[in-house]
């Protein structure tokens, strides 16, 4: 007798506790469903994982004429350290978009959106490069070129 009254205390116990969870992994589910959190149109630089600095074929030298000419014509590339990470492409992106090149979002990614108005920008200066966003030997050339001077 003892050991019904046990095994049926045992199966009590049981269904309740499998109901409990059963209904918190249901009200789990019915706020995961929730609807997501709009998108801001203003593009943020990633926190925490850096981009890789690109100096696109400039000595240390001239990337610091480089990171010079940033901070001369108002734009914060960081430290002068000849290194062109995402603070230096922050900035020239920043720089390129005032200037009407339209380097789209500013994210410190040297990649096509920086590339192409970069271009535009030598070309400012009478290079007469394409505008294609290939970093090609005539591009090279010509940022190494007007990064000759600086600091």
């Amino acid at each position: 007798m003892r050991s019904n009254v046990l095994a049926r205390t045992l199966v009590g116990v049981t269904a309740v506790v499998g109901l409990s969870v059963g209904s918190l992994a249901t009200a789990g589910t019915s706020f995961a469903a929730s609807r997501p959190a709009a998108k801001s149109a203003v593009s943020a630089p990633t926190i925490g994982v850096p981009i890789p600095s690109n100096n696109f074929g400039l000595t240390t030298e001239r990337a610091k004429n480089w990171q010079c000419r940033l901070r001369d014509n108002g734009y914060d590339p960081g430290p002068i350290n000849g290194i062109l990470g995402s603070e230096s492409w922050r900035a020239a992106q920043s720089m390129f978009n005032d200037l009407g090149l339209r380097a789209g979002p500013v994210d410190g990614d040297p990649a096509t959106n920086t590339l192409v108005p970069l271009q535009r920008y030598l070309n400012l200066f009478g290079y007469g490069i394409a505008v294609d966003g290939i970093f090609g030997v005539q591009t090279k050339s010509a940022f190494s070129d007007l990064n000759s001077t600086g600091c």
